[in-house]
């Protein structure tokens, strides 16, 4: 009997691991490119996720390798962080505005790592309340790992570099600066 508690006590404290994305800095190069586009003040409202949850499914993370999932640095769903993100990258470059005239938003349209080959995959639409939209797919390349408890941590640290990316190839797209136009 003090065996099978033992051992029943054993698995308890040996559940699966919990991995965060870094909580999501601005990048240089994001900002001098949005201080480039236009003079002009812009509102962020709602990201979607790629599909709407069902009751089983956390927006929040992503499962790795059955090792444990991956998740957002404050528990939001990726939506949401990517939504953050933006507004980070908007504020630093003195553009974003509550009050302004134009609202941009989002959906997340494709969200997926590969944990074995090093990438994130991450699409983003976000369109403009003027009526202009610009989709992106962005792949980002990171270094992995064999072994899992490694190669999950890696790629929760990868996250950030792919939602900075994937920020970046929207604000450089040849039509974003349509959006910022009321």
């Amino acid at each position: 009997m003090k065996k099978a508690v033992v051992v029943l006590f054993t698995l308890g404290l040996a559940g699966c691991s919990t991995y965060a994305v870094p909580r999501y800095s601005v990048s240089t190069d994001t900002v001098i490119a949005l201080r480039e586009v236009a003079d002009v003040k812009v509102e962020v409202g709602e990201f979607l996720p790629a599909k709407v949850p069902g009751p089983n499914d956390r927006p929040g993370e992503i499962m790795c390798r059955g090792v444990g999932p991956i998740k957002t640095p404050d528990g939001e769903s990726f939506a949401e962080y990517v939504r953050k993100a933006l507004i980070s990258e908007l504020i630093i470059a003195n553009i974003y505005s509550k009050d302004a005239p134009i609202e941009l938003t989002g959906k997340i349209t494709e969200l997926d790592f590969d944990s074995m080959g090093g990438s994130w995959t991450v699409g983003l639409e976000i369109r403009s309340s003027n009526g202009r939209a610009v989709d992106v797919v962005n792949t980002y390349k990171y270094q992995s790992s064999f072994y899992g408890e490694t190669a999950c941590n890696q790629t929760a640290q990868a996250g950030l570099g792919a939602i900075q990316d994937a920020i970046r190839a929207a604000v450089t797209h040849k039509d974003f600066a349509a959006l910022l136009v009321p």
